[in-house]
């Protein structure tokens, strides 16, 4: 069974984060969305809303699960027993970024980073950029689910 881990914050889940999860469910049979809980960060959404826009967004599609974890993201994958970790490329920046980390997660491992390029459309949507769009009193559909605007 091909099971991959796509790991963020998810502070809110976006539609860049769902054209790359949509275009992985192909490539694996499972994927488990894991959100990673950082004492340091300040999240906009609580926890529990983060888990629920996610479920909410995939409540049809049984391949999806949901998981939340601290530490390292390479100890989850061991933890579930998962081999791949899924993320998503919008720009170089996000390129040179992602592959230091895969090259430290495989020297310390067996887990592959299998990268995807977000598509054109949502290439420049980001949970941050969402996030102060909110914060201004912006609009944000057509950059998150609906499962986020319809809390």
């Amino acid at each position: 069974m091909k099971r991959a881990i796509f790991p963020g914050s998810f502070d809110p889940i976006t539609l860049g984060h769902v054209d790359i999860i949509n275009r992985a469910l192909p490539l694996f049979d499972e994927i488990i969305i894991a959100i990673g809980i950082n004492a340091d960060k300040k999240y906009m959404f609580s926890l529990e809303e983060r888990i629920n826009f996610i479920k909410k967004t995939y409540k049809n599609e049984p391949k999806i699960k949901v998981e939340t974890y601290t530490g390292l993201t390479i100890d989850i994958c061991t933890k579930l027993n998962v081999d791949f970790i899924l993320r998503g490329l919008r720009n170089p920046a996000d390129f040179e970024f992602e592959k230091a980390i895969a090259q430290t997660n495989r020297k310390m491992s067996t887990i592959e980073t299998v990268f995807l390029l977000t598509s054109a459309e949502t290439s420049y949507i980001s949970s941050s950029i969402v996030r102060d769009i909110l914060r201004n009193g912006g609009n944000i559909e057509g950059f998150v689910p609906k499962s986020v605007t319809t809390n």
